[in-house]
């Protein structure tokens, strides 16, 4: 692929200077309402996050059934938790999921540009049971959503699946030992186990402003991309747009890839931020044939652990970087300052402290990169992120910074503000100025930080006793394996709980599917009525996530606000990665495999 090597960065840096600008640049930005300062999508704000412009209302009566397994989200986690059930030869299930197709976050995301800011060999599952390999490096929305519509036909899963479908309530009823899924549809399914499948990204949210509800132009989200207004598709081509003056509200990942679509059509676009994030360079191309007529069985995983160690343990003396991109470079250029060091057996803290300057000197050659390519210095200063690298998801654009040298684009800072005053009828109100605008985009993101019922959306997750999902986890997540809970008989999860770290997030997903369908098939072939951790085995995985955790709470306070930090609040650890389990990469799923390989379900009582 690459010539991989360590990077040139500039060394002509002011540490103690830039962590005071750090802490100013947060200090303008911290709001006292925190991670509540963001509105959910109900009530009369709903469509936002009802509304589906892909795909007509469709009609169909409601079911009533019993079923072996019900899976909520036909996402990428819930589409690898059906399939491998089906391998194991569970296939009296039902899909549930909002969207009218499989897809999950890659259904609704069709906004311009949209596209995978992972390498697309490391992001996509099931590359090698499908026999597929990624047009691209970084593949674009459209692919990605077909390579779940292909996972569905692989494993025959859309005759299983409710689509456009709300889930309202779940509850466990002990006089059958079933679920009781009850949907907006009117369904009511009674099923053995309820997989809840979700993915961190399923609910819009709205920012906190104003007025939004009086704005009488157009507005949507842009998960809710529509291409009925602005004409075009996710390549562009936004022709509706060339009359009409179009703001967009934030400048995260969505917003950094839709804005140079939107510059190169809309009359007059008006950028709203309140903090820029990292971009730096896309570098993408077209999967190389010689490398890929390369490959062998077992491809897929050396780049898994590489992508890990890159992003989240940093490269052994001797490693060579699989993925050489910029979420790895910090870590290959400490490998390579540590073995200049002649440190032979380095501390924590000498490598933190070498991790902290690498990631200070890309820092500042972003902050420069910025300085050459945007003509108008004010707009190049506020475009300049003051924060450390961790703090927010970086970006990777070849073509947000020159969008900005555009006549019709308008980069609109609020830090001082904290944000934005007030949305007319007809206009936004900034900085004391009046912006009149036609349309509104709300790249706002999603609720990701607040508690969990408002994630969920879902009126009641009532186990054993009528004991509330809500209420167990209020305080922490108490699970076994990150995956069962107990006093939630026959219930599994798949996402962020407790779950083993890894910065290859499908193969994350996949090794718990791999667990899930373990389970389920194992009560089926025993005829068990029911399973759940006992009290014993869920607090010895919680104080075994406990021991293993890394609580950096003087980094995440350092940090400027933003969803990895709960907005600023004082937390111990980024909530959307609810409170992993840390540890080398492959030694989650190992412990997991070990498990199973026992072969007796230890830790859980059985029914």
């Amino acid at each position: 692929m690459r010539d991989c090597r360590p990077t040139t960065l500039p060394d002509d840096i002011d540490i103690d200077a830039i962590r005071a600008r750090y802490r100013q640049e947060r200090d303008r930005r911290l709001r006292s309402d925190r991670a509540q300062q963001f509105r959910a999508a109900v009530g009369e704000l709903r469509d936002y996050h009802e509304h589906d412009p892909y795909c007509a209302p469709q009609s169909r009566s409601a079911v009533a059934e019993d079923c072996d397994v019900v899976v909520l989200g036909a996402g990428f986690a819930g589409l690898l938790a059906a399939a491998r059930l089906a391998e194991v030869g569970v296939r009296n299930l039902r899909i549930i999921d909002m969207a009218a197709d499989f897809g999950g976050v890659w259904y609704w995301n069709r906004y311009p540009g949209v596209q995978c800011d992972i390498e697309s060999y490391n992001y996509l599952p099931l590359l090698e049971e499908l026999g597929y390999v990624p047009k691209d490096r970084y593949a674009y929305g459209p692919e990605i959503f077909a390579h779940c519509q292909a996972i569905g036909k692989k494993f025959d899963l859309y005759r299983h699946a409710l689509l456009s479908t709300v889930v309202r309530s779940v509850r466990w009823r002990s006089g059958i030992d079933r679920w009781e899924i009850s949907t907006n549809r009117g369904d009511l399914l009674r099923a053995r186990f309820f997989i809840m499948a979700p993915g961190p990204l399923n609910r819009p949210r709205l920012p906190g402003v104003k007025g939004i509800e009086r704005f009488k132009g157009h507005s949507f989200h842009s998960s809710r991309w529509d291409y009925d207004y602005t004409g075009g598709d996710t390549n562009g081509g936004l022709h509706k747009l060339r009359d009409k003056r179009v703001a967009i509200i934030g400048t995260a990942a969505s917003a950094i890839q839709a804005v140079p679509k939107l510059a190169a059509d809309a009359g007059e676009l008006y950028v709203f931020q309140r903090t820029p994030s990292y971009v730096l360079e896309r570098h993408n191309a077209p999967t190389d044939p010689e490398w890929q007529a390369t490959l062998t069985p077992g491809w897929t995983m050396p780049r898994h652990r590489s992508l890990h160690r890159g992003i989240a343990e940093g490269f052994a003396a001797d490693e060579e970087d699989l993925i050489c991109d910029g979420w790895t470079e910090v870590s290959r250029n400490v490998q390579a300052a540590l073995a200049k060091s002649g440190l032979t057996e380095p501390n924590l803290s000498q490598i933190a402290a070498l991790r902290e300057l690498e990631e200070h000197k890309v820092a500042e050659r972003n902050r420069r990169r910025i300085e050459e390519i945007v003509e108008d210095p004010t707009t190049a200063e506020a475009l300049k992120p003051w924060y450390r690298l961790g703090c927010k998801r970086i970006g990777f654009s070849d073509e947000y910074l020159p969008a900005f040298n555009r006549p019709n684009v308008h980069l609109i800072d609020v830090a001082d503000a904290k944000g934005i005053e007030e949305i007319t009828e007809d206009g936004i109100v900034a900085n004391g100025a009046f912006y009149p605008v036609d349309c509104i985009i709300y790249a706002s993101g999603f609720e990701v930080s607040g508690d969990l019922k408002r994630r969920l959306g879902i009126e009641a997750i009532d186990g054993a006793d009528g004991f509330s999902l809500y209420d167990n986890w209020a305080q922490g997540y108490r699970t076994f394996h990150g995956l069962t809970t107990h006093g939630f008989p026959n219930f599994l999860y798949s996402g962020y709980t407790q779950v083993g770290a890894n910065a290859s997030i499908t193969l994350g997903y996949d090794d718990q599917a791999i667990h899930i369908a373990y389970i389920v098939s194992q009560v089926l072939k025993r005829d068990l009525r029911a399973v759940e951790p006992t009290l014993a085995a869920q607090e010895a995985w919680g104080a075994a996530v406990r021991e293993r955790a890394y609580h950096d709470a003087e980094f995440w306070q350092s940090c400027t606000p933003g969803y990895y930090n709960a907005e600023g609040e004082a937390v111990l650890s980024n909530p959307i990665y609810g409170d992993p389990f840390i540890a080398p990469f492959g030694t989650y799923p190992k412990i997991l495999e070990d498990w199973r390989r026992e072969g007796n379900l230890a830790g859980m009582t059985l029914t």
